[in-house]
């Protein structure tokens, strides 16, 4: 019986790291996808150069 717990406890651990794994991955194209947008619209600033979009 209790190897039988363990086997479905990492079975849930591995199915869960997994699941996390994934929706980080959508995550970081979601980021990646703001930041070009971001890089690509950015404004001109008022000296005739590209400005920075970001506040750091």
């Amino acid at each position: 019986m209790v190897p039988l717990l363990l086997v479905l406890l990492l079975a849930l651990i591995l199915f869960g790291a997994g699941f996390a794994v994934k929706i980080l991955w959508w995550v970081a194209i979601a980021v990646l996808v703001i930041w070009l947008l971001g890089f690509v619209m950015r404004s001109t600033s008022a000296g005739g150069g590209r400005g920075r979009w970001y506040r750091w």
